[in-house]
């Protein structure tokens, strides 16, 4: 049997689901990427408030993690943002708040302290990993990533998964936005 794949553009479901009277529940995909936004509402650093999601191949949740502080050290809602100015090598400079740890590296430093095996599994993403996290993902085993959207600094993160056999799958193709990126 050949899996078909519906994107939310062929399937247009009312709120409650149901699609020409007839309820379509979501696919894992959809599903998953649905708990991103209230999982992302526990972040501290409003510069972007993100979560992940790591997920077995069989489709359990295996941690979840979002932006924030390490425990016991202060949030960027409380103390304000740590920044760091980057020169990248075309001479463009980011700003990055180094205070809190990355929503993937939160999920995956979870499973580590919990004694997870990570192999084969899927993390979901509000935006496309930076490249510390690709690492990251890459070293732990993750074989999938899925990101609602793009990350203003993803090149060298997509050409790591590319590169290394990491299915890397974005929804919405714009860049996520927020303020002193």
């Amino acid at each position: 049997m050949e899996e078909v794949k519906q994107t939310p553009q062929e399937i247009k479901p009312t709120s409650s689901g149901a699609v020409g009277g007839k309820y379509v529940r979501p696919s894992w995909d959809e599903y998953f990427l649905g708990l991103l936004e209230p999982l992302s509402r526990r972040g501290s650093c409003d510069r972007g408030r993100t979560a992940s999601i790591i997920v077995s191949p069989g489709n359990t949740i295996l941690a979840t993690g979002y932006a924030g502080a390490p425990p016991g050290m202060p949030h960027c809602d409380e103390a304000g943002h740590m920044m760091n100015t980057v020169i990248h090598e075309d001479g463009t400079q980011s700003q990055h708040c180094v205070r809190t740890l990355h929503a993937e590296e939160n999920a995956i430093l979870q499973c580590a302290k919990d004694g997870i095996r990570l192999e084969g599994a899927t993390i979901y993403c509000k935006m496309a990993p930076c490249y510390n996290c690709a690492m990251r993902i890459l070293r732990v085993g993750v074989k999938k990533v899925v990101a609602q959207k793009r990350y203003h600094a993803d090149v060298k993160s997509v050409d790591l998964f590319a590169k290394t056999g990491i299915r890397f799958v974005v929804v919405d193709n714009t860049v996520e936005q927020y303020k002193n990126q």
